[in-house]
């Protein structure tokens, strides 16, 4: 996009626009945008949202809406149209007729405009979501750099660090928005790696015109979901319940042989292991492992009873579910990257980890 055609882009309204993009889905964005809109609001101001590209569908239907704006106007109490928050559905039915030439990039661009000016009227200032990641939204010319110029926002990057290759992806979010970008807060950071990020990182970063504006450490009931939410969800018999309150992050498969298994569970951690429900020798290295929290059997088979008291005496709870194991994967995978309590206890305890741990005044422009 040239100088010319942002600032033909750029909207005529005087609310001050933030939009905060995400390296990556599941970085705690949603909790980030409307803990800092909050905080806004006890300081005076009018604050509004908008997620012009909904990611977050709960179906393939173009109709579905994204779950964030739904959040957003019940916690920020709007009185904003569903369409105006989420002017965007970005749904596979969606991007299938935009690769059919179908959707009109233009004609998109007026309509998160509009929707914009829309609900910039009543309001000091609009918390403006970017989609799971930044650079979705290239297909109809709408990556979160292409809002930014078109709303005249300024973009905070909400990102994860797990190690120092990390980095690279940084700079490279950095680089695409060029000089809207406002600064970077790192979220859900591990004890440890916390001490490098804050040592080394953050001033290579700040050295390169990157600003840091927070490193918020990780927190383990807003960074999993626990066994038992878990099986809800994936309506799975709990054939063992003792432990059903640990948190889970991550996921292995039992695909391999059992020592091969054994090897690879040893160096997971907070994981659940999805197996088939007659592999008795992966259940087995399982439960040998310190880092599993978890079994999940697939297919509706039901272990042997010896397997049931080892569980139950090691406190690692067994979910049967009836679905193969791929379809378990998947479904578990979704409930983790989705749904990891998004609601208003998530949102009261983000605002308290970014008072302590973020600039927030700076973020919110105040200095």
């Amino acid at each position: 996009m040239t100088d010319t055609d942002t600032q033909n882009d750029t909207t005529g309204t005087d609310t001050d626009p933030i939009l905060f993009a995400s390296l990556e889905e599941s970085t705690g964005k949603t909790a980030i945008t409307l803990a800092l809109a909050r905080i806004a609001a006890t300081e005076g101001d009018s604050v509004g949202y908008m997620k012009p590209k909904g990611t977050r569908l709960q179906s393939n239907v173009g109709k579905t809406l994204d779950e964030d704006p739904m959040l957003a106007r019940d916690l920020l109490e709007l009185d904003g149209e569903m369409h105006d928050l989420e002017p965007v559905v970005y749904s596979p039915t969606f991007i299938e007729q935009a690769l059919r030439g179908r959707e009109d990039p233009d004609d998109l661009r007026e309509r998160v405009r509009e929707a914009f000016e829309t609900l910039a009227v009543n309001h000091d200032r609009l918390f403006v979501e970017g989609g799971g990641q930044y650079d979705v939204g290239g297909i109809v010319e709408l990556t979160d750099a292409d809002v930014a110029d078109l709303l005249d926002a300024q973009v905070v990057i909400v990102a994860p660090y797990e190690r120092p290759s990390d980095v690279d992806d940084v700079l490279a979010a950095a680089h695409s928005f060029g000089e809207r970008l406002a600064g970077v807060v790192f979220n859900d950071v591990a004890d440890a790696v916390y001490d490098q990020l804050e040592t080394d990182v953050v001033p290579f970063l700040e050295g390169r015109d990157v600003p840091v504006h927070g490193v918020v450490p990780r927190e383990q009931t807003l960074s999993g979901v626990t066994v038992g939410e878990l099986a809800n969800e994936l309506g799975a018999t709990t054939l063992v319940e003792e432990g059903t309150d640990a948190y889970l992050e991550r996921f292995a498969v039992g695909a391999m042989g059992a020592d091969s298994a054994l090897r690879h569970f040893r160096r997971t951690k907070d994981a659940a292991v999805i197996t088939g429900g007659d592999r008795a020798e992966i259940h087995a290295a399982a439960l040998e492992a310190s880092g599993v929290r978890c079994l999940i059997l697939t297919g509706g088979h039901r272990p042997s009873g010896a397997l049931i008291g080892q569980a139950a005496d090691k406190g690692v709870p067994i979910l049967s579910v009836q679905t193969d194991t791929l379809t378990t994967v998947e479904r578990a995978e979704d409930v983790v990257r989705t749904g990891r309590t998004r609601d208003e206890e998530t949102v009261d305890r983000m605002q308290e980890l970014l008072t302590d741990h973020a600039a927030v005044d700076t973020i919110l422009g105040h200095q």
